[in-house]
């Protein structure tokens, strides 16, 4: 195979953002976590959405795969290449204007690799506000959390990533432009072409530049966490929850002590709460107005949650400090899991109603593969979220790991199956699930996938071998 010129691709967006250096590309070729290392021929970082269309015009003429690429914090290996070294890597980071906050519309029209917090930022300073929370809103891209239609913490009230996109600018793998950048509530005119492209992870085309829902800033706030006996008093206080505070509950988390007692072991800088209990529910309740008395709703709600012998223990954060360190609590986990050393990592969803059983049916599954591995069980009760995660055994080598994995994946997948849940419920495919969809997703539905990446991508030269396998 002849040697792609690159030289074109300087000419494209400038010497200086065509990286090409052993050193200089490595990062963008590693997940954050360290788990999944990649080669690419370069890494291009176009300024604008003309750049990144010449980008793939370059591409289909010299046959190079390119892998869209924002803030690298996924959990898929979805924007990193693969072992063959022909990708060129597409870092959006420099796309990062904020072209308008229109406050009459309630739109922002932001390019992809604005970061989430200063979205958020931004927003605040116009007195609205963009929901979509993460625990990487600091680094991750909003290109990012589109491609992968990120959910967060507040999904119970605003939804997923996909209910904020009213419309996108997207450079098609043939270098055409589409441009959707319409910021219209209504538009009933045949196919809703942007929801392709949320969740594709970059395997139609490449994000560049989205118009985005804002909301009403929220001008009062209640935060509370309780301590529960299991996950069944959990889904009980959630029910609680809802049905009294139903228009302003706007976040609902779990996690049990084992996560606690990570987090307390390996990010010591967070503050402890005094409680203790089996399983803690985090309960935040927002409105638009601050004559709301949120507090005494969510002290009704505790109360009631006391009656019933749902509720063991709870505390009320009575300042922004105070809310902003049970939050910690939650936010850490992932962290603090990192730094506890391997595990295996799994994001999947079931109804709502089922947690408890599907936990209970977990937990048993796994323990007697190896009592050895420690569960770490957090995520967002409110919309069937779970991050069941697990720690491995100490001492126990690469190899073992691997085969324990592969066990430990076949017990999970198979319980979410029988209830009716999904294999991956916010993190997307990527390269690390791709091919269990093969086992787990019905044929039909791979061929409809398969047909639409085909119709885009009939080279397959966008962010190939992602999401889903073409044959």
């Amino acid at each position: 195979m002849s040697t792609p010129p690159l030289n074109e691709l300087e000419q494209i967006v400038g010497a200086d953002h065509v990286l090409t250096d052993a050193d200089a590309i490595a990062p963008f070729c590693e997940d954050w976590r360290g788990r999944r290392h990649g080669l690419a021929r370069a890494v291009v970082r176009p300024a604008d959405v003309r750049q990144v269309a010449e980008i793939a015009a370059w591409s289909q003429r010299h046959r190079v795969p390119l892998v869209p690429q924002g803030g690298n914090t996924g959990l898929v290996f979805g924007g990193i290449p693969d072992d063959s070294g022909q990708a060129v890597v597409v870092q959006l980071g420099r796309m990062n204007r904020i072209r308008e906050i229109d406050t009459v519309n309630a739109v922002a029209i932001v390019e992809s690799g604005v970061v989430l917090q200063t979205l958020q930022q931004r927003a605040r300073d116009a007195g609205l506000f963009f929901p979509v929370s993460l625990a990487a809103e600091g680094s991750c891209q909003i290109g990012g959390t589109i491609a992968t239609n990120a959910g967060g913490t507040a999904v119970l009230r605003y939804g997923n990533m996909r209910d904020q996109v009213l419309g996108l600018e997207v450079v098609l793998p043939d270098g055409r432009v589409w441009n959707g950048l319409r910021a219209l509530r209504k538009d009933n005119t045949g196919y809703d072409l942007k929801h392709l492209f949320i969740g594709s992870e970059g395997t139609l085309g490449i994000v560049t530049a989205a118009v985005l829902k804002l909301h009403a800033a929220p001008q009062a706030r209640a935060t509370a966490l309780a301590s529960v006996r299991d996950f069944a008093a959990a889904l009980r206080l959630f029910q609680l929850a809802r049905s009294r505070a139903a228009d302003v509950l706007s976040g609902c988390e779990c996690f049990t002590e084992d996560c606690r007692a990570l987090v307390e072991t390996h990010a010591p800088h967070v503050t402890q709460p005094a409680l203790r209990g089996g399983v803690y529910v985090l309960l935040q309740l927002d409105a638009a107005t601050p004559e709301i008395p949120l507090e005494a709703i969510l002290e009704s709600v505790l109360s009631e949650g006391f009656e019933q012998e749902i509720v063991e223990d709870a505390v009320i954060a009575r300042s922004l400090a105070q809310a902003e360190q049970l939050w910690a609590l939650r936010e850490n986990i992932t962290e603090a899991q990192k730094r506890a050393g391997p595990s295996f990592s799994h994001d999947v969803s079931t109804p709502i109603s089922a947690i408890p059983a599907f936990v209970d049916r977990c937990l048993t599954a796994l323990n007697a593969i190896d009592a050895r591995l420690r569960p770490i069980v957090f995520g967002h009760i409110g919309d069937g979220n779970l991050h069941f995660n697990l720690l491995a055994p100490a001492g126990a080598d690469a190899t073992e790991r691997h085969a324990l994995h592969k066990q430990v994946e076949t017990a999970l997948y198979d319980l979410v199956e029988a209830f009716d849940g999904s294999i991956s419920a916010e993190h997307g495919l990527g390269e690390l699930k791709r091919d269990l969809i093969e086992i787990y997703k019905p044929p039909f539905d791979l061929e409809l996938m398969r047909g639409v990446k085909r119709q885009f991508d009939p080279a397959n030269l966008m962010n190939p071998g992602k999401a889903v396998r073409l044959v």
